[in-house]
């Protein structure tokens, strides 16, 4: 069912979907991107950011709904 081009599509249509929800609701969340462990740096002319521990974090979130997919996909 997978080999079918339409139902790539359709996942990759919601894939698309989600990050632009993630987009547009991620500013009003305030904990997002300022978690201990963000790497922040800000001098005169130079600001770098790296969310670290965010980045982790959604990781493992993205990569638990993966799995709880394919447990039960089977």
């Amino acid at each position: 069912m997978t080999n079918q081009p339409a139902w790539i599509m359709i996942g990759a249509g919601l894939l698309i979907a989600g990050i632009g929800l993630f987009w547009l609701v991620g500013p009003s969340i305030p904990w997002v991107g300022k978690l201990p462990g963000d790497i922040a740096i800000e001098r005169e002319n130079f600001r770098f950011y790296f969310p670290l521990t965010t980045c982790i974090l959604l990781s493992l979130l993205l990569t638990g709904i993966v799995w709880l997919i394919r447990f039960f996909s089977k």
